[in-house]
């Protein structure tokens, strides 16, 4: 299977993508397992934190999305979020600054009054052939919205979790199999489930889990905005299921990792690869 050629300036809109990826909205089928539960997920306008968003809602959640400029993604976001008959905090701005991640952890415990479910999931990835051409703040820039991001939204939000509590990361199968177009992604990506690993025994006496998702080639705007046409075609076909996978098939592993069912389940990776394996 492939995707026809296409191109879009980052970091990409779900309304230009050929197909349009498939977030849940017509399939997901909640069954309270986060009722009443107060969630963040960075880059939740489009892709897989659309897909995480629209099952959270539709589990009980009431959710703060983050996002940087997509506001008619956002707004799409917040739409399917109500329609479940639940709570949707809008904050645009770049978590790339420190305390704008501060400030998306005071709103959501401005409006919540805690937070039980803190999902990082906004990233930034370009392509380049060669380590020359890496531009130095596009280097600063993907550390920063990755990785640093994480750290700066974990360290507000801690002090407002109870036990119980959820951290999860998306982090990446590049994590294990970096392709070097995306050195600096690949770097990132392992920082995180490095991260998640220390957070998950740093926080347990808090009763706090940390755990990560690592997921393959999924259909999301950054793909279109962020690779060549040529590569975008072939997206998804270097594995063993030869597809791209769609946010939604992702979405059931983010419920279960925030769900108070996976009160054991701390310090994981939970890989959703299409058949290639992690490490």
């Amino acid at each position: 299977m492939s995707q026809p050629r296409q191109q879009q300036t980052p970091p990409g809109v779900t309304g230009e993508m050929a197909p349009r990826p498939d977030h849940g909205e017509e399939s997901y089928r909640g069954s309270g397992r986060l009722a009443g539960k107060a969630a963040v997920i960075t880059g939740g306008d489009s892709g897989i934190g659309r897909a995480v968003a629209i099952a959270y809602a539709r589990e009980g959640a009431d959710l703060l999305i983050s996002y940087l400029d997509e506001h008619e993604d956002a707004q799409e976001t917040r739409r399917w979020v109500r329609e479940a008959g639940r709570t949707c905090v809008l904050v645009p701005g770049d978590v790339a600054d420190p305390a704008h991640c501060r400030a998306i952890v005071a709103r959501a415990v401005e409006e919540f009054g805690r937070i039980d479910v803190l999902v990082n999931n906004a990233a930034f990835q370009m392509t380049r052939e060669s380590v020359e051409d890496i531009p130095d703040e596009e280097w600063d820039r993907t550390l920063a919205v990755n990785i640093s991001a994480f750290f700066h939204l974990t360290k507000a939000a801690v002090a407002h979790m109870r036990p119980g509590a959820s951290i999860i990361g998306s982090t990446s199968v590049n994590s294990d199999a970096p392709p070097p177009q995306l050195l600096p992604y690949d770097v990132t990506k392992a920082g995180v489930a490095n991260m998640v690993g220390s957070l998950a025994q740093m926080l347990a006496a808090k009763g706090i889990r940390a755990n990560s998702v690592a997921p393959g080639p999924i259909w999301t705007p950054l793909i279109p905005s962020t690779m060549p046409p040529e590569q975008v075609e072939t997206f998804g076909s270097e594995v063993p299921l030869g597809r791209a996978g769609q946010p939604a098939e992702l979405a059931a592993v983010y419920v279960m990792l925030a769900s108070d069912e996976a009160g054991y389940v701390s310090g994981a990776r939970i890989a959703v690869t299409g058949g290639q394996p992690i490490l």
